[in-house]
């Protein structure tokens, strides 16, 4: 067992246990989440989400970009690593366990010769093939539970499950 020192910023407990109670509730909510996003210019974009600032994206300069900001792909990596740190910190509150550390460390191997649909575009995967991800969860708790927090979360991810499931996409010109 870990002795936590510190703890993580503390969740609101109550209003966990009020949102996990909705959800049961009425299993078949749905929410729209909305992005939108502008080119600014080169590669360089703005995504808007609710009254947020501007989330930027933008490629390497190998990639011909400026390199103000992660790219698509690395995007996508921090919003899974996100949603899992959230699952984990949200499940350790919900079993009552104290953590005092969440860090996880992704990568993911992409094949990028296809560049956007004009370089190679023989028969080959598009996007992720792989992605690995090594979890540091230290908490008042045995390392079993951890494990099983861990593996929990990422079962009950929103954003592993968009990874790992086929979404359709449709995109009709304005």
């Amino acid at each position: 067992m870990t002795t936590t020192k510190t703890r993580l910023a503390p969740v609101d407990k109550d209003g966990l246990e009020k949102l996990a109670a909705k959800g049961k509730a009425d299993p078949t909510q749905v929410r729209t989440a909305k992005c939108r996003t502008v080119a600014e210019g080169r590669f360089r974009h703005l995504s808007y989400i609710r009254n947020l600032p501007a989330h930027v994206v933008d490629e390497p300069p190998a990639l011909l970009g400026d390199d103000t900001a992660p790219n698509p792909s690395e995007a996508a990596l921090a919003a899974l690593g996100s949603c899992i740190s959230v699952g984990i910190h949200a499940n350790a509150l919900h079993r009552g366990i104290n953590l005092s550390r969440i860090e996880l460390e992704l990568e993911g191997d992409i094949n990028i010769t296809s560049v956007w649909g004009v370089g190679d575009i023989n028969e080959k995967p598009v996007g992720f093939t792989a992605v690995r991800i090594r979890a540091h969860v230290e908490g008042d708790a045995d390392r079993k539970t951890l494990d099983e927090l861990v593996a929990h979360a990422v079962r009950w991810s929103p954003v592993t499950g968009t990874f790992r499931n086929a979404v359709p996409v449709s995109v009709n010109l304005a």
